[in-house]
Parts: structure tokens; sequence; C-alpha cells
């Protein structure tokens, strides 16, 4: 009888996690629209001033901010916070080159490289096996770029270090995972995010007509509206569940962009990022039984 309500809360994860994953599609193509419009630090400053409204007035529900921005690892909350800005300002600059389902193939091999990253700055134990499914996951990248074949875009290098950058940042946040809660950690992110682009932004702002402010708020909306669906999903189900459906942001990606840009994905670009994804579900998989193999405290 007690079996149920975990299961009801699991498909409760799933659910929300599948519907963030579909604004953030959403977002990525009204990116994309407003990428040839707009400087980058403009849409970042009114992307992340509207996320620090948002983080600040949903956290200080619990404990004044006062507490919450009590860190135990300030600087690596700095850094954190300054990398992800950097990660999606780049993000913005590739999506100008590729198409949705390009850029998201690629972006999909950011868990094979946390899996690199932790076992050599973590020092978390990887088997023969993960490491096999990284290799496997480079050999899909191989796939979609295609060197040799054709010139390599400069498109496909940014994601690739968009990638990285965002593997980084995972890596980052387990640390101070170890440390501070989730509350603090979104609240630094947003308010160095806002605090930094204030003092950039304003020098590259233009006018945006009232159509362009539409679209800005509409950003602003599904960037907030992705991640505090994601907060609700982890409330409802552990992260090694709710993991894998993260991938279907790439078949999100790949439909918005066909019915909004008529961008599809070539069969290299398929066939690339079933193997990487298929990596990244194996990495995801082996982590979760190494974890589960562990000695409760």
């Amino acid at each position: 009888m007690r079996r149920a309500p975990q299961q009801d809360n699991a498909s409760l994860g799933i659910n929300l996690v599948v519907s963030a994953m579909f604004i953030f599609a959403t977002q990525d193509a009204i990116t994309k629209l407003l990428a040839d419009s707009f400087d980058v630090p403009q849409i970042l400053l009114v992307r992340f001033a509207f996320y620090a409204l948002f983080a600040v007035a949903y956290s200080a529900r619990k404990k004044p901010l006062r507490e919450i921005l009590k860190s135990e690892v300030p600087l690596l909350q700095i850094g954190r916070s300054l990398l992800i800005l950097v990660e999606i300002g780049l993000f913005i600059v590739t999506i100008r080159f590729l198409s949705l389902a390009e850029i998201h193939a690629l972006l999909a091999t950011f868990p094979l490289m946390v899996t690199a990253i932790a076992a050599v700055f973590l020092r978390e134990p990887v088997g023969i096996r993960r490491w096999a499914a990284v290799g496997a996951g480079f050999i899909g990248v191989l796939v979609i770029l295609r060197p040799g074949v054709e010139a390599l875009q400069p498109g496909a290098l940014l994601a690739l270090l968009t990638a990285f950058m965002f593997a980084g940042y995972n890596v980052m946040t387990r640390l101070v995972a170890r440390h501070d809660d989730g509350e603090t950690s979104t609240v630094y992110m947003a308010l160095i995010g806002a605090v930094v682009m204030a003092c950039i932004g304003p020098f590259y702002w233009r006018g945006p007509t009232m159509e362009e402010w539409l679209w800005l708020a509409c950003l602003s909306c599904t960037a907030t509206a992705g991640h505090f669906l994601l907060i609700k999903a982890l409330e409802a189900a552990p992260a090694s569940t709710l993991q894998p459906f993260n991938y279907t942001l790439l078949v999100f990606a790949s439909i918005i962009g066909y019915l909004v840009f008529d961008n599809l994905p070539d069969i290299w670009t398929v066939v690339g990022a079933t193997i990487v994804v298929s990596s990244g579900l194996y990495t995801i998989y082996r982590e979760r039984q190494r974890l589960n193999a562990q000695p409760n405290p």
C-alpha cells in the first residue's frame, strides 16, 4: 500500500521534467528568433533580471534572503554562476549558426563529459564500461561532424565548447551541493547573473519594438517556467530517475526546429545523435548502479 505514492511521485516528476524540456525547446526557438536582432548581453540582461526576481521571491517564502545567501563555499558559488552565465551567452552565439536539432545533438554529449571531468577532478570511480560509453559518444560526435568529408563548421565547435562548459557547471553544482542547499545555489546563480549583466548589458542596449518586447517577455517566462518545473520535478522524484528524460529536449527541439524554421536533421545527425544519447543513457544507468551499490551511512 505504501509503494503507490512513490510511483505516483515518480510519474509526476517524469511528467514535470518532460514538460520542462518542451518549454526549454520552445525557449531555444525564441532565442534563435531573437539572436539575430539583439546583442547577447541585452538578451542575457532581460533573461537574468526576470529570473532573479522569480528566484528571490520563490526562495524567500521559506527563509530570509540573508540566510539563503549564507554559503559555505561562496567563491565556488560565484565561479559556478559566472560559468553558467558565459555558457548561456555562448549558446546564444552558437544558435545563430546551427539548427536546433544540430546544436542539441552535440549538447547531448554533456553527460559523457561530466563523467570524464568527475573522474579526473573529483576522483569519482569510473569503470571500463562507462569509459567505453564515453568513447562511443565521441564516435557519435564524429558521425555528426563528419570531419574530412566536409568543412568543420565553427558553430559545431562552439556547441561542443558549450557542452563542455555546461558539464563543468554540473560538476561544480555537485561540489556545492555537498555544502549548500538548492535555494542558495539557485539564488546565487540568478543574482550574480543579473548583477553582472546589469553592469554590461546597458552598453549594448537598444530599444525593442512592442513585438520584440513581447518575444523578450516570452523568453524570460519560458526560461523561468522551465526552471520552476525542474525544481518541482526534483521535489517529486530523485534526480537519478529523472535524468534520462532530459534527452526528450533533443526530440522536442528537432520537432520545433522543423515546424518553425523548416530545419530537418540529416541522416548523419540522426545516427550520431542516437549513438550519443544511447551512450549517455548507459552512463546514467551505470552511475545509478554504482550509487545503489554504495552502503547506506
